[in-house]
């Protein structure tokens, strides 16, 4: 049975137990000297964890560690930047009379992935555009197997196993509720939309079965899932004859919905949908880091400054606001 998960880790214990390495890497340090980088997790967080002044003989062993991979580390919990980090002192790799719940290790969805699909695949088959549904149910159809485990990135928002199907099943919701209140949008077109626009996050990144991603793939790192998708787009529309009209809008949709150049889109959207689009992408992203960052917190207490969500701390009300909204 795991003894210690990460999100009870206190400063300063000493720790001898079993995590997933999501990343694992040989580096140079300022100094010169090499040390060992790894991102751990288990189902409950993550939290980066180093070995310094690697040598020599250590360097083989620890090369064979792996993202993905679930090892045995001993280590102090310290401090860096007012966040906890692991000060490794031994790793070795599981042995054959190791007995371990991988659950215990997979940070995943609230919901199940084969429901999620299903919700998903519902609300594609009541778009009633023929062409738009033909292009969302060949896409979930055709990617059905990895969808259902693979996370929406490598870190950051929705890097759990069935992240990707979280991240669309919440913005189908959102979706639906925003078509109701603005009901000069096209709902055919924003649920497609919201369906494709992040597809080739399934060829952006190296996920295993348990959603943790080892390494962009050549592809991902040379044009990223936006230019991927225009991509796949354009090939489906010259395999079922999508309308050029139509294709070039669903394109658009993909390029736009990060907004700046910053982040890779090279243009912002342009007509409604595109807009909503990138709109319902950021607020699930941005609340889905709010309930992840407050998630352990007790009430009344704040987090540590949170990266993503530029460096702020938040804080976890003492009242329960719900019932008053009810």
């Amino acid at each position: 049975m795991k003894k210690h998960y990460i999100k009870d880790l206190i400063i300063g214990e000493e720790v001898t137990d079993f995590f997933i390495a999501k990343r694992a890497e040989l580096k140079i340090g300022s100094n010169g000297k090499q040390y060992f980088d790894l991102l751990l997790g288990d189902k409950t967080g993550e939290i980066s964890a180093k070995k310094w002044d690697v040598d020599g003989p250590e360097e083989e062993a620890l090369s064979r560690h792996k993202a993905g991979d679930v090892i045995k580390i001993k280590a102090l919990v310290s401090e860096w930047n007012g966040t906890p980090q692991l000060r490794v002192q031994k790793i070795r790799g599981l042995s054959d009379s190791d007995v371990i719940d991988r659950s215990d290790y997979i940070k995943a969805a609230p919901e199940s992935p084969e429901r999620m699909y299903a919700y998903i695949t519902e609300k594609a088959e009541s778009i009633e555009d023929d062409e738009f549904r033909e292009v969302a149910l060949a896409l979930l159809e055709r990617n059905m197997e990895r969808l259902l485990y693979y996370p929406a990135a490598k870190q950051n928002h929705h890097a759990i196993y069935g992240g990707l199907l979280y991240h669309i099943t919440r913005m189908l919701m959102l979706a639906e509720r925003m078509c109701e209140v603005y009901d000069s949008l096209s709902r055919d077109l924003l649920l497609t939309g919201v369906i494709i626009h992040d597809i080739e996050k399934l060829n952006e990144m190296n996920a295993d079965e348990s959603g943790v991603v080892s390494e962009y793939t050549f592809e991902g790192q040379m044009l990223g899932h936006l230019v991927m998708g225009v991509r796949t787009i354009d090939r489906l529309a010259d395999e079922i004859g999508l309308s050029v009209e139509k294709a070039v809008m669903l394109e658009h949709m993909i390029i736009s919905h990060h907004y700046e150049p910053d982040y890779g889109s090279p243009k912002k959207p342009i007509f409604p949908e595109a807009e909503a689009l990138h709109y319902i992408d950021m607020i699930d992203s941005k609340l889905y880091d709010f309930e992840d960052a407050l998630a352990p917190v007790i009430p009344g207490g704040f987090t540590d400054w949170i990266r993503t969500l530029d460096g702020r701390r938040l804080y976890k009300a003492t009242t329960d606001v719900k019932k008053y909204s009810e």
